[in-house]
């Protein structure tokens, strides 16, 4: 007769180390008509968090046109970093809102 061996532990590990894949969330908080942090580094794979704690609406634009991501006030809003490089971004509303973001491997 064979035994099987089930383990919890290790099922938490595993669901642990999957999430540990998937990257980080990274905040970056918007307060005055301003990103904060203005400039970040993350890895491929992370995710950025923008967080709007001003009255009116922004938007996170990047300047090659790759994403723009729609931050209501009061509210957050993300996007996942998928390559390398260094991109530049800004408010559509507000043009002088501006941040950046490097992006790097593993």
């Amino acid at each position: 007769m064979r035994m099987r061996w089930c383990c919890p532990a290790f099922g938490a590990l595993a669901i642990f180390a999957g999430a540990a894949i998937a990257g980080a969330v990274v905040p970056i908080a918007i307060t005055d008509l301003v990103f904060s942090p203005a400039e970040i580094t993350v890895k491929v794979g992370d995710t950025v968090e923008w967080t709007n704690n001003d009255f009116v609406d922004h938007t996170a634009t990047a300047t090659d046109g790759e994403w723009d991501v729609a931050i209501p006030s009061g509210k957050s809003a993300m996007q996942q970093m998928a390559k390398a490089g260094t991109i530049t971004y800004f408010c559509r509303v507000h043009p002088g809102m501006t941040g950046k973001i490097h992006v790097v491997s593993g």
